[in-house]
């Protein structure tokens, strides 16, 4: 998604055919493609999973450094695409209640949840967490280059949390840092970086947490990704799908727990940070902030190239011991495969 293609890359070409494995566009100069002919596909909501799990993995974090219960928390989710969709589900699961932004399908009277969508001045002023989901446009009612700029960012809650796992010019960098050094910002997660890879560090020192915009680099997200490309390759060329896609064994195929004298969400953030360390991707960024562009960014590009691997939550089955029926749910609302517990754990006691 950081090749442009467009004239200078294609001119003079033989292709006639583009496939992109990722959910975003704002790499491809459509109308180039279409002057020339080029057959070109995307592979939208290949990701989505993973992106959600990116943002429960960054909020039960927070959770547990700054003492944030997430239950009854208000949940702002600005783009209610594949992603976003995901990302609300997941938050319901966590407890949280949800306010939904889309302008677009709110403006649809085909679409069946154009009701349930509010005003993005209601979500800035009314949750306790801002996530972003949208596409980057430029042009239009609906663009989304600096959409939070300064004057939506003083609409939020005071001490709300942001996160952007978007595009990095969603959200304007000046006003985020100046939002962040008064604290009307209390935290910021941040995936998706204007100007990336060579990010500004002045806004890596000021957030929560910090990662290459890997959000959506789950194992499971990059093989959806490869496989719709793949599939509308063979369609483009008249040739059968054959090749089988199959998934690796997870590094945690199965988490054991105890819920007895716990919360629920003290036992969701474990389970979950167990299966993702996030933590690790922003140490691991940070640590590589170097003050040369070039070199800061090269390491930009080079973590989000040699991604370790990291699988979504179906990926893990989970057994815990003296749940309730309601966190059960819940785990398996994050989409966990929740098993019967084989047998009691009798070291729960020594657990560090």
């Amino acid at each position: 998604s950081t090749t442009r293609i467009n004239a200078g890359l294609l001119d003079g070409s033989a292709v006639r055919f583009y496939g992109s494995g990722v959910i975003g566009t704002d790499h491809i100069d459509i109308p180039y493609l279409a002057s020339r002919g080029i057959v070109w596909t995307g592979a939208p909501g290949c990701n989505a999973e993973s992106v959600a799990t990116y943002i429960t993995a960054a909020l039960l974090w927070l959770g547990g450094r700054t003492g944030l219960t997430l239950a009854g928390r208000t949940l702002g989710v600005i783009g209610v695409g594949n992603v976003g969709r995901r990302v609300c589900v997941h938050a319901r699961a966590l407890g949280m209640h949800v306010l939904a932004n889309d302008p677009p399908r709110q403006r649809d009277p085909a679409d069946a949840e154009a009701a349930a969508f509010v005003s993005l001045e209601r979500v800035l002023e009314e949750s306790d967490v801002i996530t972003c989901h949208v596409p980057l446009t430029r042009d239009g009612q609906d663009a989304t280059f600096h959409l939070l700029d300064a004057a939506r960012l003083a609409r939020l809650r005071p001490g709300a949390v942001l996160i952007n796992a978007a595009r990095g010019p969603v959200v304007a960098t000046d006003a985020l840092l100046a939002a962040l050094d008064s604290d009307h910002v209390s935290h910021a997660v941040i995936d998706c970086w204007e100007g990336e890879p060579a990010y500004r560090p002045e806004l890596l020192t000021r957030t929560a947490l910090s990662t290459p915009h890997i959000a959506g680099h789950a194992y499971e997200g990059k093989v959806n990704g490869t496989a719709i490309v793949y599939r509308r390759a063979c369609d483009f060329l008249g040739v059968p799908a054959t090749y089988p896609f199959t998934l690796p064994e997870p590094p945690l195929p199965l988490w054991r727990g105890d819920a007895a004298g716990r919360t629920d969400e003290d036992v969701l953030r474990e389970l979950v940070l167990a299966v993702y360390d996030i933590e690790a991707d922003s140490r691991r960024l940070a640590d590589s902030c170097v003050a040369d562009d070039a070199a800061r960014a090269a390491a930009f590009d080079a973590q989000r190239s040699r991604y370790p691997m990291r699988r979504e939550f179906a990926s893990t089955r989970v057994q815990v011991a003296h749940a309730s029926d309601a966190l059960l749910a819940k785990i398996a609302g994050l989409g966990f495969r929740v098993e019967a517990l084989e047998k009691p754990l009798v070291a729960w006691a020594s657990r560090p």
